[in-house]
């Protein structure tokens, strides 16, 4: 898995230079963070209402879909940002084997 997401950074990374003719990923660039993270929010709304028809009508392919928008236009914000896949997957291999519960409390201590 990881495979892939690092060749969509590198896709990613490549589309910033390009005109906001060239592509999708270019022209969400050019509009800026605020456009992007529309999109972000569009996405998260559209998984959620994917998975509550999932359950109603047994439709996975859907929810996996939307999921993959999600994802995709989750690693076009970070891109944006100058952050990676790479640096999400850090932090859940730091994340890993802790508490759900500790790591929380460590959020609200830490604040």
């Amino acid at each position: 898995m990881s495979d892939i997401l690092k060749q969509l950074d590198a896709i990613l990374e490549s589309r910033k230079n390009q005109s906001p003719d060239s592509s999708y990923v270019a022209s969400l660039y050019h509009k800026g963070l605020e456009k992007i993270l529309k999109k972000v929010g569009e996405e998260a709304v559209e998984t959620i209402m994917a998975a509550k028809d999932l359950e109603h009508n047994g439709d996975t392919d859907h929810l996996v879909y939307e999921v993959a928008d999600l994802w995709f236009h989750t690693l076009v914000l970070l891109a944006h940002q100058n952050l990676s896949s790479d640096d999400v997957t850090r932090e859940l291999q730091r994340r890993f084997g802790l508490s759900g519960l500790d790591e929380k409390a460590s959020r609200s201590v830490a604040k």
